[in-house]
């Protein structure tokens, strides 16, 4: 089985908040990560080429591989954006809009965001725009009227902004469930990516899409890894004991404290 590494980053920067930092990769570092990508042979695709071939069977490009950001921290539409282009490598961000626009508020801790406005900035860098809810809450947790304005709401406000459709959507760290999954095919949109931690593949699932995680402490070596397709298992596979008892806990908790930060 064809094994397509699917990266997830989040922020780039030197000096994060505590809370992303494990999360973090510095700009040098970040630049040594791409540099490995190139040199592998893979071919860059937006999500949007896997999800059309986890559709419909069009093709893929010989070993595929795909960049994603989410959330939409303030380096994104900068020096991020700039270092992927100059390598023309194409990518998906997905942006929480509650921590992105002016006035609203989100779950996410306080960070260097950008601003919805520079949104179709993305676009013109080589960016597609994927939504990542309203305020980044454990979707798996929320009432049903709670999950639909979560993952309507983006999907409009992103719509308005770019003057076309936004059909991806990432879960807030990973996190979801049957119930999320018919809710994000409800709502609209094409595919919803995961986390998994696992090489994704031809025959992934669409709503729930395999993602490698990558932290600070990842090496160009375990780039260099996923791009060779090891170091991870492949999906799809089903949820693991422990990953539905963590959901079922999680609920019980949410029900008593309400909404609850992914992270």
């Amino acid at each position: 089985m064809p094994r397509i590494p699917v990266l997830l980053y989040h922020t780039v920067m030197d000096d994060p908040p505590d809370w992303i930092a494990e999360f973090t990769v510095t700009p040098r570092d970040f630049g040594a990560q791409l540099d490995a990508i190139v040199a592998s042979g893979r071919t860059p695709v937006p999500i949007s080429t896997l999800v059309s071939h986890l559709a419909d069977r069009s093709p893929l490009p010989d070993r595929p591989v795909v960049l994603t950001f989410d959330d939409g921290f303030a380096d994104l539409p900068g020096p991020t954006a700039e270092a992927l282009a100059s390598r023309a490598l194409p990518a998906t961000a997905y942006l929480t809009t509650g921590a992105i626009t002016p006035g609203r508020r989100s779950l996410l801790p306080p960070a260097p965001m950008m601003t919805l406005s520079q949104t179709p900035l993305l676009e013109q860098y080589g960016m597609e725009v994927g939504a990542h809810t309203v305020t980044h809450p454990q979707l798996d947790t929320l009432p049903p009227s709670a999950l639909r304005r979560e993952l309507r709401e983006p999907k409009t406000v992103l719509e308005d902004v770019l003057g076309h459709e936004v059909a991806h959507l990432a879960y807030p760290h990973g996190y979801n469930s049957r119930a999320v999954r018919k809710a994000a095919l409800g709502a609209g949109y094409a595919s919803a990516v995961a986390v998994r931690h696992a090489l994704s593949s031809e025959t992934d699932e669409a709503y729930r899409i395999a993602r490698l995680i990558v932290r600070h402490s990842h090496t160009v070596a375990d780039i260099e890894a996923w791009m060779d397709g090891r170091g991870a298992p492949v999906a799809p596979f089903p949820d693991s004991l422990p990953t539905v008892g963590w959901r079922l806990y999680r609920r019980a908790r949410a029900a008593v404290r309400g909404p609850v930060f992914a992270g």
